[in-house]
């Protein structure tokens, strides 16, 4: 299975839109509440290459973007192989 990272804020509707489609594929996830720890900010903004908007999401280490992007992969049946779950 994949490794997939979400850096989030608690209060974020768009997070919790992401989290709950993983949520519903029975996905494991790491979140990152940048509420909690907000010293990871600078990391996430560097790693998605300048996103500055919550949810920034991961999946083994590449940046697919935020809610909207994970909900397109998954309507376009691209989110399971992604995940290393096939086609």
């Amino acid at each position: 299975m994949a490794r997939v990272e979400i850096y989030s804020t608690m209060f974020c509707g768009y997070c919790a839109r992401a989290r709950a489609l993983l949520d519903r594929k029975g996905v494991a996830y790491e979140d990152i509440d940048l509420l909690e720890d907000p010293s990871r900010r600078d990391e996430m903004v560097e790693r998605s290459g300048g996103g500055t908007t919550v949810p920034q999401i991961f999946i083994d280490g590449v940046h697919i973007g935020g809610s909207d992007e994970l909900v397109a992969l998954e309507a376009a049946g691209k989110l399971d192989p992604l995940l290393g779950r096939g086609a």
